[in-house]
């Protein structure tokens, strides 16, 4: 049989012919279909780049340029600092207690959202019916605004009086009110606001965890059983567990971050208490305060932005966020 013909190395391939049989060609940049693409990218994505550029680059930009100057009461300042404002805020004994607050926040909302999250994950990915239900009525919270969510914390559940829904069932259990937000000795503020910030964002991480749930094989469960292990606990430790690694540091830096970002549940909640304040609460007050000081509220949003990229980076690393999973 005659061997067939084959085509030389190196020659271009054309390109297909369409229906009239022209091959079809590609617009050039300089062609006007070419100029229409671009067109089109620039309508698409020019408003999304303006507002980046207007809202968060130059804001950033105008901050730092204030954070070297001493700028009180004015945005257009004129006597240059340098370095005196950062310095100022880190020997700050406030800012210093604010970022202390932080930690106790993030000690207790960043597990308990991340036990309870998974925990609804695991109990929507097992239910055989009405999942969609579950899974909406869970993730529902998400969509409530944090200002509205503190109001209805702060005076309707744990307002502090008889008629509160908190106090009401202290009165069932035979036990006194509690004044909940009116003193920080006891500190059941805590209770108070990880409560609401548990309320408000384990829905969303469990959607996160439902998705990664739901993309484990089936074939590592069957795997397991065939060699011993028992379902529940040892499956959970021993299959779901490691394969929901990837998903569990994304969402310990989310909630990290999130930690960090506390803003309206303590503004709101605490209002103008000098205690339990959070360090945006505290760059708020002291920049939006009487004194107006924009200089060492600058300085003080970009030491805070810092410690977060560190923390974030440090964090990453030690948790192996980014690295190929193990086969």
């Amino acid at each position: 049989m005659a061997t067939p013909l084959r085509r030389p190395a190196g020659r271009v391939r054309r390109a297909a012919p369409d229906r009239r049989g022209r091959a079809a060609r590609r617009p050039r940049e300089g062609s006007a279909a070419g100029r229409g693409h671009a067109l089109a990218f620039w309508l698409f994505t020019g408003p999304f780049l303006a507002g980046l550029l207007v809202f968060v680059h130059l804001p950033i930009g105008w901050s730092l340029w204030l954070s070297l100057f001493e700028a009180r009461s004015t945005v257009t300042p004129t006597e240059f600092v340098g370095l005196g404002n950062y310095l100022t805020m880190l020997s700050d004994g406030d800012f210093l207690r604010s970022l202390g607050t932080f930690t106790v926040f993030a000690l207790f909302a960043v597990p308990l959202t991340f036990a309870l999250s998974l925990g609804l994950a695991l109990l929507v990915h097992r239910v055989r019916f009405l999942r969609a239900f579950f899974r909406s009525a869970f993730f529902l919270p998400t969509a409530c605004s944090y200002v509205a969510a503190s109001l209805v914390w702060k005076m309707s559940v744990f307002n502090g009086v008889r008629f509160g829904l908190a106090n009401t069932v202290l009165g069932w259990l035979g036990l006194d009110s509690v004044a909940w937000l009116a003193s920080p000795d006891p500190p059941w503020y805590w209770l108070v606001i990880v409560t609401l910030r548990l309320w408000l964002q384990s829905g969303f991480y469990m959607i996160l965890f439902l998705a990664a749930l739901q993309n484990i094989p089936r074939v590592l469960y069957e795997a397991a059983a065939i060699d011993g292990a028992r379902p529940g606990w040892q499956t959970f430790r021993y299959v779901t567990l490691p394969q929901l690694r990837t998903t569990s540091t994304a969402v310990i830096l989310l909630l990290l971050i999130a930690a960090y970002q506390a803003f309206d549940e303590f503004y709101n909640l605490l209002d103008k208490a000098t205690w339990g304040r959070p360090p945006l609460v505290y760059l708020y007050n002291l920049a939006l305060g009487e004194n107006q000081d924009y200089g060492l509220g600058s300085a003080g949003a970009l030491l805070l932005a810092l410690l977060i990229c560190l923390v974030t980076l440090l964090q990453g690393r030690f948790l192996g966020f980014g690295r190929e999973r193990d086969a």
